[in-house]
């Protein structure tokens, strides 16, 4: 984020777990999500049912980093993905 000179407006701890509920609540609010796994992207438009499945973790808890950009929200970090949304 520092090397866009981006700043979040809202930043919440990792220590306060946020699980479904909120991650659907995050969808709802959605048009568009993408999800990085490593080196892969997955890409949704939303409503779509997979979609909570692809934005929790294994421990059930919604993905780090997860970013709202409009109405697009992007989880974890890949560098193509993330040149999509901000450049």
């Amino acid at each position: 984020m520092d090397a866009r000179g981006l700043q979040a407006t809202e930043t919440i701890p990792a220590s306060r777990k946020l699980g479904r509920e909120d991650a659907q609540a995050l969808l709802d609010a959605a048009t568009r999500l993408i999800v990085a796994k490593g080196k892969s992207l997955e890409r949704f438009e939303l409503p779509d049912a997979a979609a909570i499945e692809t934005l929790l973790g294994r421990t059930g808890n919604l993905r780090a980093p997860t970013l709202v950009v409009g109405d697009t929200l992007l989880v974890g970090f890949n560098e193509d993905a993330w040149a999509e949304v901000f450049d």
